[in-house]
């Protein structure tokens, strides 16, 4: 099963995303996420990605509900809610065309084929606009 996870950052009622430069969603927008490597937790890859991803940097403040994906690839997908970013470097160009401040009044002028996941981007939109975020003591972590 993979864990993907990743910081949405709102700011002046625009939404940090990216364009992905992979070939099979190459020029799709997305939010800044990846996959947990081993030794991480998940709010140290959410941190990495967003940095690798964007260039920023964030505080985590809250949490999404958790999207889980079944089938042939099982998936769970879990982001976070990210507050006082800082650009503090460049991001990486081998896997992202670029970041960019999309405002959530535009949003539903963009074709559903713009986005990796449009089924994904709707829920995390929609639990933005509906506040349903919650506070991180709902996560616990314990080392093995």
């Amino acid at each position: 099963m993979e864990i993907i996870t990743g910081i949405i950052i709102v700011k002046d009622n625009k939404v940090l995303m990216v364009k992905e430069s992979k070939k099979e969603c190459y020029g799709k927008l997305a939010f800044p996420a990846g996959h947990v490597e081993d030794g991480e937790n998940i709010m140290e890859a959410s941190k990495r990605e967003l940095l690798e991803e964007t260039g920023y940097t964030a505080d985590i403040t809250k949490v999404f509900p958790i999207i889980t994906f079944s089938g042939k690839r099982p998936m769970i997908m879990i982001h976070f809610l990210g507050s006082n970013e800082k650009l503090i470097q460049k991001y990486n160009t081998d896997e992202i065309l670029g970041a960019e401040w999309i405002d959530l009044n535009d949003f539903h002028h963009l074709d559903s084929n713009q986005f990796r996941n449009y089924d994904v981007f709707k829920t995390i939109i929609n639990s933005l606009l509906h506040n349903q975020l919650y506070e991180l003591d709902l996560l616990k972590f314990l080392e093995s």
